[in-house]
């Protein structure tokens, strides 16, 4: 018996009025089956109207600010409560590719891992300036060093964690949870 597992897809959002849309678009084409959860970070556009309008399942808004690590969190909470066996990271500003949510989650259906990370090759990226891809090299550099894994791109916010992934989370950050739930993952098998 097959058995359909609940995805969710978790959306931070901060004055994303403009991309949010195609992002909400491109995951219900890829699957009408992904539960799709924006995380509005009390933005002061139309960000909340726009998920709205765009079909997200289900849509939180933060009263003020809190930052990108903060709204992560809440939306992963969110999905456990709402009994998520997977819950995929993405990011508002249609960076990321949603027709690939299948293959970053067939690991996790597979039983091969609880964490699925993304690689978006940021030295062939053209749109990414110089210093911002010094400093994901570096900061990939250093969340290897201590995590002790051979991760090729720490700063990617297109990655899934299985459910029991999730539940041994726990972001302390403010700015960004990336590095963290890395150091955490490797730490906690």
């Amino acid at each position: 018996i097959m058995v359909k597992m609940k995805v969710f897809v978790v959306i931070p959002a901060y004055n994303e009025e403009f991309t949010l849309d195609k992002v909400i678009k491109e995951i219900k084409q890829t699957s009408k089956q992904y539960k799709i959860l924006v995380v509005d970070d009390g933005s002061k556009d139309n960000t909340y109207q726009v998920a709205k309008k765009a079909g997200a399942n289900y849509i939180i808004k933060n009263k003020k600010n809190l930052g990108l690590a903060q709204s992560f969190k809440i939306g992963v909470e969110e999905c456990l409560k709402l009994g998520a066996d997977i819950i995929v990271n993405t990011d508002a500003d249609f960076q990321y590719n949603q027709t690939e949510i299948p293959k970053l989650i067939q690991p996790i259906l597979e039983g091969k891992a609880d964490v699925v990370l993304t690689d978006r090759r940021i030295f062939s990226l053209d749109h990414m300036p110089f210093t911002k891809k010094y400093g994901n090299l570096l900061s990939t550099l250093v969340t290897r060093f201590v995590s002790g894994f051979p991760v090729r791109d720490a700063q990617s916010g297109f990655r899934a964690f299985s459910r029991e992934a999730a539940l041994k989370l726990t972001i302390l950050s403010d700015y960004t949870y990336v590095q963290e739930t890395i150091i955490q993952a490797v730490d906690k098998r």
